[in-house]
């Protein structure tokens, strides 16, 4: 928990929450004293009132008059000792107009907010007896709702904080995907053209023939890997391929060079022809990767099953093994860059399949199910 908030990450977490903190003291504080301070402003416009209403007729009411006047941001509903409404002030007219029975629920809310003051015209008359109810001010609702709008704003500065850091970070490791690949397929294309030189010399003994042929199935193999790394980063042209046979030459390819106990199982439910816009040499690559993560999964023993199968708007490739599983601590990283169960590799085929299925197949590459010691399957999703 504690390296969490160590980073830029914990950084703006503690400064939200202090913001924050700090925010609802200080709103909380002042919003208190404005309560008080319009506490004492219905106390006087009472008293006012009462003036004005009983004062002789040679009095000089000016003072009262004004304190009543300038009275327009609080609203005030008066009512009887039987509860009746007597008057309002300051209430909402265009809802006084549309809705008769707004001051009643009003006069509910305002009970809820404040107690009442008790305006008296006569103390010796018992009858005598008006309570002055009152609501919060437009000034100090909006001051309450200040830290929430506040909140919001943090939030929003955060997440947008975050979401370009993000895309920076993510744009800074596409280029440098992009720059180690073109950089290897361009260092590999020095020795193919001279490996490739010395093949021709081979040839013109016949004697060397076993020799050319096993070299030129390597040689093309090199210069298929080297034309991979060459389009990453270049948006491939699509083609219309069919999927099955495609498959098939990568599971046989793979079946050569895996232990003999290993059974590859392909199910096609019937199907015979399945066409799928592809880019054959970075499908292939994908391809390979999981069926080469399969082999490690297992070892020397155990089964790989390909099952592909065609849906009304999808094709979808599962290829699942009986490997060791994957632990549910390590499901949410396989597809990151660097990270790896191996003790070699750079832990970038999966990565790099995400990348070739979902931004330039524009389909899905994602874990289906894993048990650990029973197995995975990974799915693989293509528009039709």
């Amino acid at each position: 928990m504690f390296k969490q908030f160590t980073g830029w990450k914990g950084v703006l977490a503690i400064l939200a929450i202090l913001i924050i903190t700090a925010t609802l003291l200080y709103v909380s504080n002042l919003s208190r004293k404005m309560q008080q301070e319009e506490r004492m402003k219905m106390q006087t416009w009472v008293e006012a009132n009462r003036e004005i209403l009983t004062a002789p007729q040679d009095a000089n009411l000016n003072l009262a008059t004004e304190i009543i006047a300038n009275n327009t941001s609080i609203p005030i509903i008066q009512v009887d000792k039987e509860g009746h409404i007597i008057s309002t002030n300051n209430l909402d007219s265009e809802k006084l107009a549309r809705n008769p029975g707004y001051p009643e629920a009003m006069l509910e809310l305002f009970k809820t907010q404040h107690p009442p003051i008790l305006q008296q015209y006569n103390p010796m008359d018992s009858t005598d007896r008006n309570l002055i109810y009152y609501g919060d001010s437009k000034m100090l609702q909006q001051i309450r709702y200040y830290p929430y709008i506040q909140l919001g704003v943090v939030a929003l500065f955060i997440i947008v904080t975050l979401i370009a850091l993000s895309t920076t970070n993510r744009s800074t490791q596409n280029q440098l995907w992009v720059g180690l690949a073109k950089e290897t397929a361009h260092q590999l294309g020095t020795p193919l053209s001279s490996m490739e030189a010395w093949v021709e010399l081979l040839r013109e003994h016949k004697e060397n023939e076993p020799i050319v042929q096993e070299i030129g199935r390597d040689l093309d193999r090199l210069k298929l890997i080297s034309e991979r790394f060459s389009k990453i980063g270049s948006t491939p042209e699509l083609e219309e391929h069919e999927l099955i046979s495609q498959i098939h030459n990568v599971v046989a390819y793979m079946k050569r060079r895996a232990p003999q106990k290993i059974r590859f199982i392909v199910k096609t439910h019937g199907e015979e022809d399945i066409p799928a816009m592809i880019s054959p040499l970075l499908f292939d690559w994908v391809i390979e990767n999981l069926l080469k993560n399969a082999l490690d999964a297992m070892g020397s023993t155990g089964s790989i099953s390909i099952d592909i199968a065609t849906h009304t708007t999808h094709t979808l490739i599962d290829i699942a093994d009986t490997g060791k599983g994957i632990s549910n601590l390590n499901m949410d990283k396989v597809f990151k860059p660097g990270f790896s169960t191996k003790k070699r590799g750079w832990g970038l085929g999966l990565s790099l399949s995400k990348r070739i299925i979902e931004d330039y197949h524009k389909g899905r590459i994602f874990v289906k199910s894993s048990d650990v010691g029973k197995g995975t399957t990974f799915r693989i999703m293509l528009r039709k």
